[in-house]
């Protein structure tokens, strides 16, 4: 039972755009690898995406004034000195305005498969950043270390960054978590703290038990029923290769407290218009009446195999009517 359908599904709107500053990481189809965390501030739209360049992914901005025209600026971080945990990627970055300083969470780690894609590999970190505007410039915090990877814990392999929520004192962010090879099991878990600049202490239990296999997080809530969606996306197997396959969501009265059983299928490749067999990697922006929801798939009339079906992903927008309705019993 779906919660709301999509109402319409654009087509890629990160793709074949003009070089920017720095040229590995032009916004072409053989450079975004990943889709983006998107937000607006000031009446301009921001996305950071993964660029997967000739060095490695590194989260990389662009700019909108409509969510449907973009304009690529080039990489926002770079990668880190040789042994540091973010020598081989510094991908995937988050952001929170606390009012005065923008916060930075980013996928920092270590390892990447070889060239030419140098994706990233276990373990996925979550690292920070800081700047005084939403393009930076950010400087890295190695100082700080948010929370880590913990061995025997449904998060000893992946502890990356997903979407902070504030509830009164406290920031709550809703992270990726999984085991490690040769069964990995993908969750969302919280984690907490009440300085931006300090560590964070991760729940003992995630939010939804580790066979849902999910990952990536963007939150909404719904004033109308009071309601918080979880948009996240699914990893499905096909042929023995694990993939993203679609966006799922989760409700809840309580950001504390989620039940399995209430979710529902937003996103797959039934009823997107141009990605048949990848989707994943959600991220919302509300604008008017309507919620923007971002994602990334691969337009190629066959799966890609093995590996590449990590690369050439293109971003896709797609719109939900607010306000989102919870399906009768």
């Amino acid at each position: 039972m779906a919660v709301q359908s999509v109402v319409s599904t654009a087509g890629c709107i990160l793709f074949q755009l003009e070089e920017t500053a720095l040229p590995e990481y032009k916004s072409g189809v053989d450079a975004i690898a990943t889709a983006g965390r998107g937000w607006e501030d000031k009446g301009v739209y921001y996305m950071h995406y993964d660029g997967a360049g000739t060095k490695g992914w590194l989260a990389c901005l662009a700019t909108s004034k409509d969510l449907a025209n973009w304009e690529a600026k080039g990489a926002a971080l770079d990668l880190g000195e040789p042994d540091s945990r973010d020598c081989a990627s510094a991908s995937y970055g988050t952001t929170y305005y606390d009012g005065s300083r923008w916060h930075m969470f980013y996928l920092g780690t270590p390892h990447v498969t070889p060239k030419p894609d140098y994706i990233p590999a276990f373990p996925y970190l979550t690292m920070k950043a800081e700047g005084n505007s939403p393009t930076g410039p950010w400087k890295k915090r190695y100082d700080i270390t948010p929370f880590s990877p913990s061995q025997g814990t449904y998060y000893d392999a992946t502890a990356s960054p997903g979407q902070i929520i504030k509830q009164g004192n406290d920031y709550l962010m809703f992270f990726s978590a999984s085991t490690g090879y040769p069964k990995v099991l993908r969750t969302i878990g919280i984690a907490r703290t009440k300085n931006l600049d300090s560590a964070w202490t991760i729940d003992p239990k995630p939010i939804l038990p580790q066979e849902e296999q999910i990952e990536n997080t963007s939150l909404y809530f719904e004033k109308s029923n009071q309601t918080w969606f979880l948009f996240t996306n699914h990893v499905g197997v096909k042929d023995s290769l694990e993939y993203t396959d679609a966006v799922w969501v989760y409700w809840s009265k309580d950001l504390n407290n989620w039940d399995p059983s209430n979710k529902a299928i937003v996103l797959d490749p039934e009823n997107c218009t141009w990605s048949k067999h990848i989707i994943g990697l959600p991220s919302l922006v509300q604008r008017g009446e309507r919620l923007a929801l971002f994602y990334d798939g691969n337009g190629d009339a066959v799966m890609p195999t093995g590996v590449k079906s990590h690369m050439n992903r293109d971003i896709g927008l797609a719109w939900i009517d607010l306000p989102i309705h919870l399906p009768e019993k």
